[in-house]
């Protein structure tokens, strides 16, 4: 893909985890495109024409779509066709970002790009039926399932992450140690997307970083890399009342290997864009 079509890009949903490390490309946000409107949708593709839409806006919190099933399925379903609908007419490509939610979790090893979705909760089945509207919609597409996301910094990170960090000042943390899922560093998913436009490759492809590992070995990566004085305490999930059931594995593996270890993006993750904004 020549770099007049890489900058030719329209990105939805940039204010979130993964839009700020995209340095190509035109950035909106829901103040200034509302994917859940599909008249501004379709006017801002005609006017705009761009050759590609990376589509970030979605609503990813898991709980919060278990309660408001029909604010989920707008949002993640009816907003993806939206889109779809304006890459057609359009003709430009599609950048599509799932989950590893699309999944059951019941398999014993990582999910790969053959297997077989089987969503368990609204979050998870809101986003596969966004791939069922891309593939049958947009006339060329990328299809990234990503998995525990983390990225930008204190004033964005409100996922796992962002939450253990923010609790490090306590004398103890309970953490989950029976759910497992692959870490994805926003910064490297956008990496990834850019280099696989770049290639020009289509089609659905798992982009988390290598590897995976249980939400307790994840905060004892953080207390550990950030030195903090705070003992992390195995628990079992029947420990928390959650809205939205959680599959006991989100692990996934790649059929490309253009990704790094876990441990090294947290740490670099946490080191650059966390530790200097922490009290000593």
């Amino acid at each position: 893909m020549s770099p007049e079509n890489l900058e030719n890009t329209l990105i939805l949903g940039a204010k979130g985890m993964v839009g700020s490390y995209f340095d190509f490309g035109l950035k909106t946000d829901i103040e200034e495109l509302d994917v859940t409107d599909l008249e501004k949708v379709m006017d801002v593709a005609s006017r705009r024409k761009p050759k590609i839409i990376v589509h970030l806006a979605a609503e990813t919190d898991v709980d919060r779509c278990e309660r408001e099933p029909d604010h989920a399925y707008r949002v993640n379903t009816i907003g993806t066709y939206n889109v779809a609908l304006a890459c057609r007419r359009v003709r430009a490509k599609l950048v599509y970002v799932s989950t590893a939610g699309v999944f059951d979790g019941s398999k014993k090893e990582p999910y790969t790009e053959e297997d077989e979705p089987n969503p368990q909760n609204v979050y998870g089945r809101t986003k596969y039926l966004g791939e069922v509207m891309v593939r049958d919609l947009a006339p060329d597409y990328l299809i990234a399932r990503s998995c525990w996301m983390f990225g930008g910094g204190p004033g964005v990170d409100k996922k796992f992450v962002g939450k253990i960090i923010k609790q490090l000042a306590q004398s103890e943390i309970k953490v989950v140690n029976d759910k497992i899922g692959s870490l994805t560093y926003g910064k490297d998913l956008a990496s990834a997307i850019k280099q696989l436009l770049i290639l020009d490759r289509a089609g659905l492809f798992h982009l988390t970083n290598r590897g995976f590992c249980s939400r307790y070995e994840v905060a004892e990566q953080i207390v550990k890399i950030l030195g903090a004085n705070v003992k992390i305490i195995p628990v079992d999930s029947t420990e928390f009342t959650l809205a939205a059931t959680r599959s006991a594995s989100e692990a996934m593996a790649s059929k490309l290997d253009i990704m790094r270890d876990w441990r090294e993006a947290l740490r670099e993750y946490l080191l650059e864009e966390w530790k200097p904004c922490l009290k000593p």
